[in-house]
């Protein structure tokens, strides 16, 4: 395999992993309120549940449901719905830091977020009609499993500067209002799923 394509998945992985998005607004968030250690459930459920679905769309699960726009409108909403839900949880939360890992989501969390995030479905489906629909299964596997190093590093990278900022925000107030602009931020971003054509 060629080097030049090599680079070429590793930067498309990158750039679709780094980006802000849900699932790396919530590691941000999980990290802040818990400590990255207590986050690391969330990152390797998202982590793994992204690689599944871009392996899925890889062996032929996006030709199989171009043919559903229904589909798709039906993902964009249950996303919408599932940031909504997240916002929700983050309004209600009091502010206060914990150091318990089972108050932080669980690694199922993240791994559904990432089949509710519309954002994972384009990454996903651009992916594997980039670097998997010529190469075959092997292209595929080689692509999916060079996505979840860099994946897995991305979203850690999130949930790690969460909790550097936790010492700034012992304060409960703080916490607080950290709390509401990212519940703010997701709205923002169920909004523009809405909006979206």
């Amino acid at each position: 395999m060629e080097t030049s394509l090599l680079l070429s998945m590793a930067g498309f992985a990158l750039a679709m992993s780094i980006t802000p998005g849900p699932v790396n607004l919530v590691a941000l968030s999980n990290g802040a309120r818990y400590g990255f250690r207590a986050s690391l459930r969330h990152v390797v459920g998202a982590t793994l549940g992204f690689i599944l679905l871009l392996l899925l769309m890889g062996l032929g699960l996006g030709a199989l449901l171009s043919g559903w726009p229904v589909f798709g409108s039906g993902i964009r909403w249950a996303g919408v719905l599932f940031l909504c839900h997240m916002a929700w949880l983050l309004l209600g939360d009091e502010g206060r830091l914990s150091a318990k890992a089972s108050r932080s989501p669980a690694f199922w969390h993240g791994a559904v977020m990432q089949w509710l995030n519309p954002k994972a479905w384009l990454a996903a489906s651009m992916g594997a009609g980039a670097y998997g629909a010529i190469g075959g299964p092997g292209q595929v596997l080689l692509f999916c499993l060079l996505y979840l190093v860099i994946c897995l590093a991305s979203i850690a990278c999130w949930a790690y500067a969460g909790s550097q900022l936790r010492g700034a925000l012992l304060c409960q107030r703080r916490l607080r209002w950290f709390n509401r602009a990212m519940a703010a931020l997701l709205l923002l971003s169920g909004l523009y799923l809405v909006m979206e054509p």
